[in-house]
């Protein structure tokens, strides 16, 4: 029988913070400001997003996207990661990666994974490719080009911080695969909708105690093999 992993991408497939913030270290820059307002209730995530996007735009005024992916490069990724979602699709399940991170580390992940598909446009598919299509459904946020090339003020909002479990939901409807056959992984209180929608649900790498208190399972390191042994045991039974 078939089962939906589902993954969050920062702090679980990357060993950082966050995609984001990987590109702000990178430009030596701070969202600090929006950071607090967004915790204060004064920014939704729609503006959060522009505001985060202006900074970068600022700190860089000629930046463009192939810059935007250039400083995507190299974001570390979570210790035993390849083994652990390349064992999933051998044994013919669905991945997908549900992450309010950047597009194009996402990207680049899935396609390490590539399937015998030529690329095509599709909902839960990757914007860029490298002449065929990924085996992941992928879901993020980001930024998106001009016609020029240059970015975008308007950004890649395709994951809200409380609506994944949403996403999970219309996953299980297209792929046919019920809650019951659905596992999640993550390691935030963003990830709590997704842990709703799943049978098992697996806090890794904990950035607080909230989900936590909701997951059925809490695994406090930083290597996806211990999630992949969790995965492994519930499948079997």
């Amino acid at each position: 029988m078939r089962y939906l992993v589902c993954f969050d991408m920062d702090r679980v497939l990357v060993d950082h913070m966050s995609t984001w913030q990987y590109v702000y270290d990178r430009l030596e820059i701070s969202n600090e400001e929006a950071f607090n307002l967004y915790n204060q209730g004064k920014l939704d995530e729609w503006d959060w997003l522009k505001m985060d996007l202006a900074m970068i735009k600022a700190a860089y005024p000629e930046i463009t996207d192939l810059k935007m992916r250039e400083l995507c490069q190299d974001t570390p990724l979570m210790q035993g990661m390849k083994a652990c979602l390349q064992w999933i699709l051998d044994e013919g399940h669905e991945i997908a990666i549900i992450s309010g991170g950047m597009q194009e580390t996402a990207r680049d992940i899935a396609c390490m994974f590539p399937s015998s598909e030529p690329w095509r446009r599709r909902w839960g598919g990757i914007n860029r490719h490298r002449g065929c299509d990924t085996k992941f459904h992928v879901f993020t946020n980001g930024w998106l080009e001009r016609n020029d090339g240059t970015v975008d003020d308007f950004g890649r909002y395709q994951v809200q911080m409380n609506g994944k479990g949403s996403i999970v939901k219309m996953l299980q409807r297209r792929l046919d695969i019920p809650k019951e056959r659905t596992i999640s992984i993550g390691d935030s209180a963003g990830d709590i909708g997704m842990f709703q929608e799943s049978e098992l649900s697996i806090c890794f790498n904990p950035w607080d105690e909230k989900p936590v208190a909701i997951a059925k399972k809490t695994i406090r390191s930083r290597n996806l093999i211990d999630v992949l042994e969790v995965i492994k045991n519930h499948i079997k039974e």
